[in-house]
């Protein structure tokens, strides 16, 4: 499973698992593994944008990474799970923060 080296899940490890394929046999499927955040605070602000009416996550991205496709950088600084709820009131602000390599973050080990 190869993911653009700009994608949220570029350099994640995956997995597979045999699944029903719909016809009496099994394929694998292939997902990726947990994808580990870094809190908010550990990621520095490029820029804080205060949404209008209208705003688009993909359009702000657009202006201030210059890739509409890395919104998820922001949904990661805001902890956001629905995109959506970031651009649905006017006058809230969102923190742009300064792109970071997409990476997998391991979980800390177990003492």
């Amino acid at each position: 499973m190869a993911f653009e080296p700009t994608s949220r899940y570029a350099g994640l490890k995956t997995a597979t698992v045999p699944s029903p394929d719909g016809r009496g046999g099994t394929r694998e499927v292939t997902y990726v593994l947990r994808r580990f955040v870094l809190p908010p605070p550990a990621s520095p602000a490029l820029a804080r944008h205060t949404v209008v009416q209208g705003d688009r996550l993909d359009t702000i991205t657009a202006r201030y990474l210059g890739d509409p496709l890395q919104f998820w950088r922001i949904c990661d600084a805001e902890s956001a799970m629905d995109p959506f709820e970031l651009t649905a009131e006017p006058g809230r602000t969102l923190v742009v923060p300064v792109p970071q390599p997409a990476q997998a973050l391991q979980p800390l080990p177990r003492e």
